[in-house]
């Protein structure tokens, strides 16, 4: 259990999916460019390459971002954040707004 203090602390933001594609010689791992609202796209790894064969598929989706965690290096590259996905017992989506909103605006 955390707090609800502790669950504040915690910046989601919508994004909208610039690109996306394999990360070479990483079977798991796509490299996300999310458009948060900010100056310069966010690049994001996310290890969902499994349930996107095709990743120009999550390009333009509007994802939540988890944008205040610290930047992570994984297999060399820099990840700005975390997409959230809904998972199950063998699948996972995008979990998106029900209609289009503007970039960067904070999820509660």
């Amino acid at each position: 259990m955390i707090t609800f203090a502790e669950f504040k602390k915690a910046d989601i933001r919508i994004g909208t999916i610039l690109s996306a594609e394999k990360v070479p010689d990483a079977d798991r791992l796509l490299k996300l460019m999310i458009n948060l609202g900010e100056e310069v796209p966010r690049q994001i790894l996310s290890g969902i390459a499994e349930h996107y064969p095709d990743p120009s598929v999550l390009v333009g989706k509007q994802v939540p971002v988890l944008a205040n965690l610290p930047t992570r290096m994984i297999r060399g590259l820099e990840s700005q954040g975390m997409v959230l996905y809904a998972v199950g017992e063998g699948f996972l989506t995008t979990v998106e707004p029900g209609r289009e909103v503007p970039v960067g605006t904070p999820v509660q």
